[in-house]
């Protein structure tokens, strides 16, 4: 079970790490286009809206592989004081409060785009619908969470060693 969620949540993140680099990217390319715009014409309309919500698929996107690859910023100075039991205590309560925290911030943007698609919200400028984007944060939410969990229980529950 262990094995499938793991290849699960590294297929998943691989996935969603693309899409992070193809929002990163049309990012880029709506701020440059914007730059040009501005000298030629006018700005792109809408480009505030639109940067906003790829930077949200970016950073949530992104969330989950930066957990699973540990290349996220630590402060250890304090805990790297303490000994190697306590070090590994810290990791699975740091874990379970992660996954609630990412779990809930989940369900709660889960409730608010259900609220959005309900009431029609449209963004100011493009009128597009927004509850899309939210869903998907939610989405990445819910996959951090899910990294987390599964930390929390290989550290709680070491694998078998083979004889």
């Amino acid at each position: 079970m262990m094995n499938f969620l793991d290849r699960l949540i590294k297929c998943l993140n691989q996935a969603l790490m693309i899409l992070a680099g193809a929002a990163l990217f049309g990012i880029v390319l709506i701020t440059v286009g914007n730059i040009w715009m501005r000298l030629i014409w006018a700005p792109i309309k809408g480009s505030v809206e639109l940067i906003g919500f790829l930077g949200a698929v970016a950073a949530a996107f992104a969330l989950g592989f930066s957990q699973m690859k540990n290349v996220h910023i630590a402060v250890d100075a304090l805990t790297a004081q303490f000994s190697k039991k306590m070090q590994h205590a810290l990791k699975i309560v740091n874990a379970l409060i992660g996954a609630v925290f990412f779990s809930v911030a989940g369900w709660q943007l889960v409730r608010w785009g259900n609220t959005l698609r309900r009431t029609g919200e449209l963004t100011e400028t493009l009128r597009i619908i927004y509850h899309p984007i939210v869903y998907a944060v939610a989405f990445g939410c819910f996959l951090i969470a899910l990294v987390l969990a599964v930390e929390m229980l290989k550290a709680t529950c070491p694998a078998p060693k083979d004889h």
